[in-house]
Formats: structure tokens, sequence, C-alpha cells
């Protein structure tokens, strides 16, 4: 069976950043499990999974494009300290959520602090970052009805609703 549009596909993986450095890897948490073909995992590495089968090895690097993005420099931008709740203390690196114009809450980070702002970056913390995965394919299975509608994997390793 191979990797297509609708599968369920479980991988496992190590992301490293240009210097070699591990940013994430799942060998501890078990399998990722995600629906191929439906965005819920970085555009690049979805797309160099396609065709690949159970047991195949692969090394991937994913441009920023078709990653995280490219970093926007519009997405950084000061608030005023009185903008922000009272008992917050402000730490560079520290994650805040903002509500999108949509009612969504966006993650943003703390760049800067000073006595009057806060610089807050609304980019993705990878974005401008070319991505070095090794993944190694571990199972792939049709997906369900309801997996599909819903566009998510159910059941171990992934979403449950209640």
């Amino acid at each position: 069976m191979q990797i297509q549009t609708d599968m369920v596909v479980s991988i496992e993986y190590t992301l490293k950043n240009d210097a070699g450095e591990i940013l994430d890897a799942n060998d501890e948490a078990g399998p990722l499990h995600y629906l191929h073909g439906h965005g819920n995992i970085v555009e690049g590495l979805e797309t160099a999974l396609a065709g690949r089968s159970v047991g195949d090895s692969l090394d991937v690097s994913v441009a920023p494009e078709q990653g995280y993005g490219v970093r926007d420099e519009t997405l950084i931008f000061d608030v005023p300290r009185k903008n922000l709740p009272q008992d917050l203390e402000p730490e560079v690196g520290m994650q805040l959520g903002m509500s999108s114009e949509e009612g969504e809450t966006v993650p943003v980070w703390i760049r800067s602090v000073s006595a009057e702002s806060v610089r807050l970056d609304a980019n993705h913390e990878l974005a401008g970052e070319t991505l070095h995965f090794s993944v190694k394919v571990l199972g792939i299975r049709p997906s369900t009805p309801q997996e599909l509608a819903h566009g998510h994997v159910h059941g171990p390793g992934g979403h449950h609703h209640h």
C-alpha cells in the first residue's frame, strides 16, 4: 500500500534546523498519525511522503515556502504595556495568545520589552527556516468516513470526540 490522499499515515520523525540541532522528534511519544492530503503536516513533507510505503525511510529538506512560511516583518509590532493584562510580567520569548479579526486565537511571541511597550511577533517560530526531516513510514491504512468528514485522524494516536 502506498501513501496517497485520504490515507491515514503513521510516521516517526526527527526535525533539525540548518545547524543540525534537533527541534522536534516523536521517537519517545510514539508515532505521529495524520490524514494525508488534508494539510495536517507541512506541505513539503506531505509532498515528499506521497507514494511511499511502510518501511520507507527518507531525509527531506523543506524550504520555508513549503514549511512554516517566510518571515513577514509586518507581523512584528509594538503594543503599549498598558494594553497587556495588569498581572502579566512580560519576558522575552514568552508566548501569548491574541484574538484575530476573525475571533481566532493567534500565538505571538514577545521579542523585546521596554518600559512603555512590548514588541510582539506573530510569525510562526519556524518561519523562514529550512526544515530537515528524517522520517520513517510505520503504517498506512484507509481512512474512515468520519475521519474524512472531519479532516483528521480519530482513534489511537489521533483526535477523539466526546
